[in-house]
């Protein structure tokens, strides 16, 4: 088991820092709890030599005075400009200076112009053809992004943006490389089908089976990263679509970056979503192929640059 240190006082814990609890936090009603087991998991070592010689140098022990959201959307028309509303509602309380950025993905409603509409000095909104997939929309809107840290919400804001300032300062207190919203945490509110939770779970085995990563949600739509992990991560993405997270968490244990924080989130399930069988299908397909190119063709040791594919910009 991986020993850290607290972000706070430097006293070394393995599971929950009881020798130095920071103050309660409220996450959309539920009271946070520091001493439950999984409220902090802890990335395990990758292979030694890929552990980083520059980490001291290239980490950041402080949040920076931006953040940057990243929205991917998808024939949200109907509702993209009232979430986006929302989400600035949550983000001014949190006290620092932050940018939205959407993302159109080859939407073929008005999910751009409506986003157009709420574009202002704090939300940026960017769109093109064709649509490329969810992985795609992500990277887009990252290598636009300026801020640290840097994080991503669905733009069907099935989980409430208000939890992105709890994020922030989880980061802040534990000085990790990234936050991840889980659904199974026990202090998860999550409301949707039993076939959904199903498939969810196995899901999750058939990752801890190929991958043994030590994180109980790889594709919860809320994560906070620091912008160091994610440009060390960024350009060798390939997953265009559903599985981008999961290729993250793989490239950024090859490279060193292991230190997962856990969070509880609160969901509300929207029977609208755009994902669907085929979307299942997509996951497992680029989960067996990141699972080939990891361990059968090594290419991610190769470290080999991915450039962005080009797509025709939305004016």
């Amino acid at each position: 088991m991986t020993r850290l240190r607290c972000g706070s006082c430097s006293r070394a814990w393995r599971w929950s820092p009881s020798a130095c609890t920071p103050p309660s936090l409220e996450l959309s009603g539920i009271r946070f709890d520091w001493t439950r087991r999984r409220c902090l998991r802890a990335e395990r070592a990758a292979r030694p030599w890929s552990r980083r010689t520059d980490r001291q140098a290239s980490r950041t022990p402080k949040i920076a005075l931006m953040l940057s959201v990243v929205v991917p959307a998808y024939m949200e028309g109907s509702k993209i400009a009232a979430n986006v509303g929302k989400l600035t509602a949550a983000l001014d309380p949190i006290g620092t200076e932050y940018e939205v950025i959407v993302v159109s993905d080859g939407s073929t409603d008005d999910t751009y112009q409506q986003a157009l509409t709420m574009a202002g000095p704090h939300v940026k909104v960017f769109g093109y053809t064709p649509n490329m997939g969810k992985g795609f929309a992500l990277r887009y809107g990252f290598e636009r992004s300026a801020g640290d840290p840097v994080t991503f919400i669905d733009a069907d804001m099935e989980l409430h943006p208000k939890e992105i300032g709890i994020f922030v300062k989880l980061m802040e207190i534990y000085d990790c490389d990234v936050v991840v919203g889980s659904k199974r945490h026990p202090q998860s509110q999550v409301h949707y089908p039993a076939l959904r939770r199903l498939q969810s779970w196995v899901y999750q085995v058939l990752i801890r089976v190929l991958f043994d990563l030590n994180v109980s949600d790889t594709q919860t739509g809320l994560k906070l990263f620091r912008r160091a992990a994610l440009q060390a991560v960024l350009p060798y993405t390939m997953v265009r679509r559903w599985a981008y997270d999961l290729e993250f968490f793989v490239i950024a244990r090859m490279k060193g970056y292991r230190r997962f924080i856990e969070a509880p989130v609160v969901m509300d399930y929207q029977f609208s979503s755009t994902t669907g069988y085929r979307a299942v299908v997509q996951v497992l397909r680029d989960t067996l192929n990141i699972w080939w190119r990891l361990k059968i063709r090594h290419t991610y040791e190769r470290q080999q640059e991915v450039p962005l594919a080009e797509v025709r910009e939305t004016k």
